[in-house]
């Protein structure tokens, strides 16, 4: 086996990130997904998927009950938690283990976990016996293609049984079963979803209720009963596997599997490729089509061209290059990545919160455009009379909003000029604004935006406060305000964020009006931060409907929160000397070696007028992580200051690694943001720093649009292309290839000790300032940057910039 040094390595030129040990980081998962379903699989074989019916839905569970899922990502996966393994036994020797590492957790002589953008794979070799596994999503149908490769590299033949064992579960307390069909080449079970009304049945009847495993080749034998499979032993040793054929069973009101067995006769340097196509289905015709469709080697290629296609034609905006080979990996290949899947699909529901929605989509601003435009209209189409946004957007037409969407929060106003900001920057594109909104033909994108800035102006209280209701952005905070009384210091200081972003669109468009009432507003509200919130070295969180304050020095619990003090610094509202007093509290208390936290002390007890947050487990979720998305938040306004290399420091952090001690105490590979890491390291440090392995996040796209406009200054202006880059002061060079405005920039950054200032020179021909201007789209460019050392230590104050004055 590797040693630890080489547990994680770069592959394939820093396409693919490889684990060398199915041990040490256990949980170390990749994501595949298309617009209709979603597949996680970790190192060790076990894997959870969803698609869309339209609603979430799961065709492969726990044989008894689901023990994990997407949204309790930190469950230890057990056992019987859904998996895709392959067992090989020598039929000679009798010895088996389980290809990729589970269930029978035999430690291999080599091993590899591979993720790429594309697809997952594995490679596995014991006694002789290497066994690759690979699995990919089609860009279109709801189906896990499945590639199994056994080969013998020892020196005599072999006789060996290899057993693809699929589970599918428990599907349900009314109908299940299972069987093997030779006319359909699969192993299908079937289930009726269960149902209680009457109403509900319309809903269910056309619901894929079965779950497929296609072979392209016929099986010597199968098996259809968990418990028939697992006998005495288990998963880990099933029973089965101990007889010469597997019995053939059927699942008859039994919790069903899907296990085949293959008998091998390999020479020596002989091997077998064997595919498979595991999924959901309503009937047998739908089967059928994907057999035709996929199960042969040219089906799956083509269905793997079709992936790649997909994904290069949806490339974003730049590709790096840095003294950092595993950052320039993780941002080039993964978290651009990571931003499609979010916009393309929704997080895979069908009414994504709106703050959610519109951030997600904010990424895509620098990935797909048009999927960006039609998101904000969709939005806007939905905005209630009174100018506030709904609590979620529902995409599917007879659609409603379930669970925390029935929750009232006041904050998703806020996104509006956030995601406007990022829309105008990137593409100069300000028609938007006079586009009209969907099912409003006399209201135009600018009047319904206006129209939610006057929302966040109505609501506030006398003091200029604004009203919490059930929760902010921190959707879990609801108990503050549930009587109409209670204010966030959050949300104060993000209205005047927003209030400010939004006067400077109206001054550009000449609307001086409007500007001069919401700047009135944002001075109000600004003032009223100082004066109710501000604590002596931080601003408070909020104020309850008893009128107590949270979030102060004084509390012994959730005594710092950091959002209040990002989005101070980023509305302008911090003056110097209280930005020096937040930045060295901030180092005091919330500061880790896996990013900057989201409160501390984390709450280990109920606190009745803060809420259900309290109620989390000490340093997880919002309790006291490491939230990436609020960490964004933190970088963002570090980049605001100018402070180059603390922001770089709190951007390294968010991605795990190259240091293997960091990767072993994360868990994770340098494949997604998770949406937070475990924080309270000094109330819990024994599990501080451990990843949550869920990639749905808001940070995503803050943290991408944070690395093209912040650290390499990449940012659009209504001129141009602005270039402004806060380099950290370690760096000599970089390189970014970026697509801007239909034209392509090979940007080249080069720190010179004699430098006096950052000079810019497009295809050799110097720039009096430090915006590009004259381009054109379908032409490239080589645009030099001259960074002096002292921009490249400190960067370039914007603080000016975020006030209006």
């Amino acid at each position: 086996m590797a040693g630890e040094a080489e547990i994680v390595k770069l592959a394939d030129g820093g396409d693919r990130v490889e684990l060398r040990c199915p041990t040490s980081m256990p949980r170390a998962s990749g994501f595949l997904w298309n617009r209709r379903m979603l597949l996680q699989a970790n190192c060790q074989g076990y894997a959870t998927a969803q698609h869309l019916q339209p609603e979430p839905a799961k065709y492969s569970h726990a044989p008894v009950m689901e023990l994990k899922t997407f949204m309790q990502p930190e469950q230890p996966y057990y056992a019987h938690h859904p998996g895709r393994f392959v067992y090989v036994r020598d039929e000679l020797g009798s010895t088996m283990f389980s290809a990729p590492f589970a269930p029978v957790k035999r430690r291999p002589a080599s091993f590899v976990f591979s993720v790429g953008e594309a697809d997952i794979a594995w490679r596995v070799v014991e006694n002789d016996i290497a066994v690759e596994l690979a699995v990919l999503l089609p860009v279109d149908d709801v189906v896990e293609l499945w590639t199994v490769t056994v080969a013998n590299r020892g020196s005599r033949a072999r006789a060996l049984s290899v057993y693809p064992v699929f589970t599918i579960g428990y599907m349900s307390w009314m109908n299940q079963s299972a069987r093997h069909e030779p006319g359909l080449g699969a192993i299908v079970a079937a289930s009726v979803t269960p149902y209680q009304k009457l109403e509900d049945y319309a809903a269910i009847k056309a619901l894929k209720d079965r779950t497929f495993l296609l072979h392209e080749y016929p099986p010597d034998a199968w098996e259809t009963s968990l418990s028939a499979l697992e006998g005495n032993g288990g998963l880990h040793a099933p029973e089965a596997l101990e007889a010469p054929l597997l019995a053939g069973g059927e699942a008859l009101y039994e919790t069903p599997v899907a296990a085949l067995q293959y008998r091998l006769r390999l020479g020596p340097g002989e091997g077998r490729t064997l595919r498979f196509a595991f999924g959901p289905a309503a009937t047998d015709d739908d089967i059928r089509a994907l057999r035709a469709r996929y199960l042969c080697a040219d089906g799956f290629a083509a269905a793997k061209r079709r992936v790649d296609e997909y994904l290069q034609e949806r490339r974003p905006c730049a590709v790096l290059a840095t003294p950092d080979a595993h950052f320039d990996t993780f941002v080039n290949r993964f978290l651009g990545r990571q931003v499609l899947y979010h916009g393309d699909t929704h997080r895979l529901t069908t009414d994504p919160q709106t703050r959610n929605f519109l951030q997600d989509n904010m990424g895509m601003v620098y990935v797909e455009p048009a999927r960006a435009r039609e998101a904000l209209l969709t939005t806007l189409a939905q905005q209630q009379a009174d100018g506030n946004l709904p609590e979620g957007i529902v995409l599917t037409p007879g659609g409603g909003l379930k669970y925390i969407n029935q929750v009232p929060h006041t904050d998703h106003c806020v996104w509006l000029p956030v995601f406007l900001e990022a829309w105008l920057d990137e593409t100069g594109d300000y028609a938007l604004l006079d586009a009209h909104v969907p099912g409003a033909a006399r209201t135009t994108v600018f009047d319904a935006v206006t129209a939610a800035m006057r929302w966040l102006k109505a609501n506030r209280d006398a003091r200029g406060l604004s009203l919490i209701a059930q929760g902010d952005w921190c959707d879990p905070m609801n108990m503050v305000g549930p009587a109409g009384k209670g204010v966030s210091g959050w949300l104060t200081v993000a209205t005047v964020h927003a209030l400010r972003l939004w006067v400077r669109v109206c001054r550009v468009r000449g609307n001086y009006d409007v500007a001069a009432e919401l700047r009135e507003v944002a001075d109000e509200s600004a003032a009223a931060a100082q004066e109710h919130l501000w604590d002596g070295d931080w601003f408070a969180r909020g104020i309850s409907d008893s009128g107590e304050r949270f979030g102060v020095a004084s509390d012994a619990e959730g005594r710092l929160f950091l959002n209040p003090q990002s989005w101070a610094i980023l509305a302008g509202i911090a003056r110097d000397d209280q930005v020096t007093r937040m930045l060295n509290a901030v180092d005091e208390h919330l500061a880790s070696p896996w990013g900057t936290v989201l409160l501390a002390p984390a709450y280990t007890s109920m606190h009745e007028h803060i809420g259900r947050i309290t109620q989390k487990f000490p340093g997880t979720a919002e309790n006291g992580s490491v939230y990436n998305h609020a960490a964004a938040f933190w970088i963002a306004a570090l980049y605001a200051l100018g402070r180059a290399d603390r922001a770089w420091t709190e951007l390294r952090r968010a991605v795990p690694g190259p240091d293997p001690d960091d990767y072993l105490r994360r868990g994770q590979l340098p494949v997604y943001l998770p949406n937070y890491y475990r924080g309270a390291s000094r109330q819990f440090p024994q599990a501080a720093g451990r990843s949550s392995h869920l990639f749905h996040t808001g940070a995503a796209s803050w943290f991408y649009r944070l690395v093209i406009e912040r650290l390499f200054g990449l940012r659009g202006c209504p001129d141009g292309l602005c270039v402004r880059p806060q380099l950290p002061s370690h760096w000599r060079s970089a390189t970014v290839r970026r697509r801007f405005r239909g034209a392509e920039f090979e940007v080249v950054y080069l720190v010179d000790e004699r430098a006096g200032e950052t000079r810019l020179c497009i295809d050799g021909r110097p720039l009096a300032d430090d915006v590009v201007r004259d381009f054109a789209a379908g032409r490239r460019y080589r645009l030099d940057v001259t960074v002096p050392p002292a921009v490249g230590a400190t960067g370039r104050a914007e603080r000016a910039a975020s006030r209006v004055s």
